[in-house]
C-alpha cells in the first residue's frame, strides 16, 4: 500500500469517526486493545490448521479473513493517526533496521532471530 493510499484511508477513517463523534473513544489503549483483538480474530481462522490447509483456503473463509484483516488495518491506521505517527515512514525504516539485523549472508533461508544468526 502506498504512502498516499495510507493517508487517503486515514482521511476518510478521521472523517467516519468525527461523523460518529467516536474521537472520544479513540484513544491510543483502546484502540491498541481494539487492534490486538482484531488480530485475535484473524488468528481464529488459522486455528488447528496444518501449514497446507492454512495456505489453501476455501473462497468462504479466505473472503472472512480478507475482512479480518481490513479490520486489522483500519484500527492500525487510526491508531498510527491518533498518535501522529506516519506508519508509511515508520515501515520504511523498520525495515532498513530489519535489513541491518538480518543481512542476506546470514539470514537466507534462516528463521533465527537476528541475535542467533553469526
Amino acid at each position: 500500500m502506498s504512502a498516499d493510499a495510507l493517508t487517503v484511508l486515514r482521511d476518510a477513517l478521521r472523517t467516519f469517526s468525527a461523523e460518529r463523534d467516536w474521537d472520544q473513544f479513540h484513544t491510543p489503549k483502546n484502540l491498541a486493545m481494539a487492534l490486538a483483538g482484531e488480530a485475535g480474530e484473524v488468528i481464529e481462522h488459522f486455528q488447528w490448521l496444518t501449514a497446507d490447509q492454512s495456505a489453501a483456503l476455501d473462497d468462504d473463509t479466505r473472503a472472512a479473513v480478507a475482512l479480518e484483516l481490513a479490520d486489522v488495518l483500519l484500527y492500525l491506521v487510526r491508531l498510527a493517526d491518533v498518535l501522529d505517527i506516519d506508519l508509511a515512514m515508520a515501515a520504511r525504516r523498520k525495515l532498513a533496521i530489519n535489513g541491518e539485523r538480518y543481512p542476506v549472508g546470514l539470514a537466507r533461508g534462516r528463521a533465527d532471530k537476528y541475535d542467533r544468526l553469526s
